[in-house]
């Protein structure tokens, strides 16, 4: 994000004065940007009493170790107000923006598109957790306002007041209303000073059943209909399987499986309770025999340099799809063994993706790349899977022209990117740019918001292969070419992708291999593959021409041109 005179996107404004709901300032009020800078850099260089005595092994004092619990309290007491601050800023930001866009005849429910992810951005958050604080901070000034005031006064925590604003959602204005008194009203803030989460959630719940039980038993109903089955990363390449269903079935199928974990072990089985769970989960979903729950066929997109799949390289690689989003590196070891233990070899194929020596991704080895499929793929293997936009980890769901084709933007690499719907959908908001720029060689996307603050998104370094080849080098002729009808001969040399006329002469740029699915002793996915000579590692792969068009029979209806697979494979 680039800074003007201090302050993001702020030239030749005027600072905003804190104001109360009422309009009128409070006392010792901290006046605008310049006065919130201040209080940062304070606290950032605030002395704490009695530190440099443990520094130098003194004694501190039981009064000094007091003051700072109670700096602690207060601290957080603090960090509950700026919230609620935040909080007024969202939602001015979000009405003014309505009323901006009001005024341009946009229609209602395009109006503040672009807020969450505005908001989003200047929190650092995604453009999702923006559009949550932004809902729930127009509860909490406009529906709730003694909610409101405990979180300025520093009572309630962000997280408590959203609990507030989750639980009575289904309630009218008036319940709802009637519960924001009689939990966080004046009379009430000693209670819910000492009140726990859990205690706060039942005693939110019981109001409302008091007040409105139809409205509860509909809530229940509708979280019915939404049951699902969801898959997000845990560390160390695990994941979290969470399955939402109603609580009479999840406690029954929790207890099946304990059941039948506690009936192993008391036979002798050598692993933990919570692995046999595991394991039986597996199994019985994935109809698999006892012990063999490892042997799941799953198909996983991978970027992985070439040393790393084909040699002994240490390079990490990086799951770009068939993974959980943010699923991330994969270690160099664990991509060899997804690689050599397929369950079955023939879903599983590879295609090169070249790099230059910087790590950008240039092109794919099919010589008509930039058809709309192919274009996509590499997009997407580009972002390795996760929406291009600053701080949003959102799936890719859109490939977009950064430049826009009405505006004249060509459909290319440099002017693509992938997105997440939302992301995609906000840029289109008036007042919202794109332009292509580089970073240290990597393609850039800088965006530029309504309110003039320029947010700079660079795509992520792709596997760097161990060793480049030179551009400049002859082909090695003794290698292994393709015979007309595509079996394989001895003595010809596999077409060259780089010698053809219509290409211009590139730096020297090698091969990083986009993997779907484990392979090894693979044969061409369909009669269509296209060669190109590579790494001595790779050596030359195999071509076979397209066979001539067939001619259409009288009177039938054009079938649509069918586009050639041009993936190919590695004859290991």
């Amino acid at each position: 994000m680039t800074r003007t005179g201090g302050v993001p996107g702020s030239a030749g404004r005027e600072p905003a004065r804190s104001v109360l709901p009422d309009g009128a300032p409070p006392p010792d009020a901290v006046d605008g940007l310049a006065g919130v800078r201040a209080v940062r850099q304070a606290l950032a260089g605030m002395i704490l009493p009695g530190a440099a005595d443990v520094g130098s092994g003194g004694l501190v004092s039981g009064a000094v170790q007091a003051e700072w619990v109670d700096l602690l309290a207060e601290l957080e007491a603090v960090k509950n107000a700026i919230t609620a601050t935040q909080a007024r800023l969202a939602v001015v930001l979000d009405e003014a923006t309505r009323a901006d866009e009001a005024r341009q005849s946009i229609r209602a429910e395009r109006q503040g598109r672009g807020v969450p992810n505005q908001v989003g951005a200047a929190l650092r958050v995604s453009p999702h957790a923006g559009a949550g604080f932004v809902s729930t901070s127009r509860v909490w000034v406009t529906q709730m306002p003694h909610t409101f005031a405990a979180l300025q006064s520093g009572v309630l925590s962000e997280w408590r007041a959203t609990l507030l604003v989750r639980e009575t959602s289904h309630l009218s204005l008036e319940h709802r209303a009637l519960v924001d008194e009689e939990i966080c009203g004046p009379a009430h803030l000693a209670e819910l000073a000492r009140m726990g989460t859990r205690r706060l959630i039942a005693r939110i719940k019981e109001l409302a059943a008091q007040l409105d039980v139809h409205a509860c038993v509909k809530r229940n109903a509708k979280a019915v209909s939404e049951r699902r089955v969801s898959v997000r990363p845990a560390p160390d390449l695990m994941v979290y399987l969470t399955a939402l269903v109603p609580m009479a079935q999840g406690v029954q199928a929790y207890a099946q499986l304990k059941t039948h974990a506690e009936a192993l072990k008391a036979g002798g089985d050598e692993r933990g309770t919570g692995q046999i769970m595991a394991d039986t989960l597996i199994e019985r979903v994935t109809a698999r025999e006892p012990g063999h729950a490892d042997d799941v066929p799953v198909t996983i997109n991978l970027l992985v340099s070439d040393q790393t799949l084909l040699a002994d390289g240490n390079q990490p690689a990086v799951v770009v799809e068939g993974a959980p989003v943010g699923a991330g590196v994969v270690p160099a070891p664990v991509a060899r063994h997804l690689a050599a233990h397929a369950i079955d070899t023939d879903t599983a194929w590879l295609r090169s993706i070249y790099v230059n020596p910087h790590g950008r991704l240039l092109a794919t080895t099919s010589t008509s790349r930039f058809h709309p499929q192919g274009l996509a793929a590499l997009l997407r293997a580009r972002e390795q899977g996760i929406c291009a936009t600053t701080w949003c980890d959102a799936p890719i769901r859109h490939t977009d022209h950064i430049t826009p084709h009405t505006d004249g933007g060509p459909t290319s690499l440099d002017n693509g990117q992938s997105l997440c719907a939302r992301c995609n959908h906000a840029k289109q908001a008036p007042g919202w740019s794109q332009k292509t720029t580089q970073l240290d060689g990597l393609h850039a996307v800088e965006t530029i918001t309504p309110t003039g603050h320029t947010y700079v998104s660079v795509a992520p370094t792709p596997p760097r292969p161990s060793k480049t080849r030179d551009a400049t080098a002859a082909p090695d002729t003794n290698s292994t070419g393709a015979a007309p009808d595509g079996s394989l001969a001895t003595g010809q040399t596999g077409r060259d992708l780089d010698s053809t006329p219509d290409r211009v002469t590139a730096p020297p740029w090698t091969p990083a291999v986009g993997m779907t699915g484990p392979a090894h002793d693979r044969t061409p996915r369909s009669r269509y593959s296209i060669g190109c000579h590579t790494t001595t590692a790779h050596g030359a792969i195999a071509y076979r021409p397209s066979p001539p068009p067939r001619r259409s029979r009288p009177g039938r209806a054009r079938a649509r041109r069918r586009r050639p697979d041009f993936s190919w494979s590695h004859p290991t």
